[in-house]
């Protein structure tokens, strides 16, 4: 059997798709700060769009940087969601808040929860800086900006995280 060009290509989309999606749905997950839900539609989102500009992923030189600046491209774009912005903050928690798996420390939860207090672009720095151990070069590179941005960010997301975690000890916001 022949396989043509968009065969072929759909393929190696295919298998890109099989050996990758676990660990971008692994790092959606921590750059929506454990929002399981958000997470896969980030991932599906970035999926889409990286299939449709499949050969420049292709000719990147650094791939890894392009799946990483495209999640957080999908990222920032799902928050500048016209929808997003009609949510309104209440006083009150909402209703119920997402299971903990029952082999998570406590812990991780905390560091979620604290996770979701950064804007987007703050988060991802810190998620690339210290869940993934990218250099600033890296990081700035994933995120589209200069290093001296990533030095900010992740200076002021880690005082953020900080503050988050140091009232969650302290039992005022959990």
């Amino acid at each position: 059997m022949k396989v043509g060009r968009g065969n072929a290509r759909d393929q190696e989309f295919h298998d890109f798709v099989s050996a990758r999606r676990a660990g971008l749905v692994r790092t959606a997950t921590l750059l929506t700060g454990g929002d399981a839900h958000t997470a896969e539609d980030l991932v599906q989102t970035t999926l889409t769009r990286l299939y449709v500009a499949w050969p420049s992923f292709r000719a990147a030189r650094n791939p890894d940087g392009y799946l990483r600046r495209a999640l957080v491209n999908c990222l920032v774009d799902e928050h500048r969601r016209p929808w997003r912005r009609a949510e309104r903050s209440t006083a009150a928690p909402p209703d119920t808040e997402a299971p903990v798996p029952d082999d998570e420390p406590e812990a991780a939860g905390e560091v979620r929860r604290a996770l979701r207090e950064l804007p987007p672009r703050m988060r991802a720095a810190v998620v690339f800086r210290y869940f993934y151990e990218l250099d600033i070069a890296e990081t700035a590179d994933a995120l589209g900006c200069s290093t001296g941005t990533v030095k900010s960010q992740t200076a002021r997301g880690l005082d953020r995280l900080r503050e988050a975690l140091d009232r969650s000890v302290s039992g005022a916001v959990i």
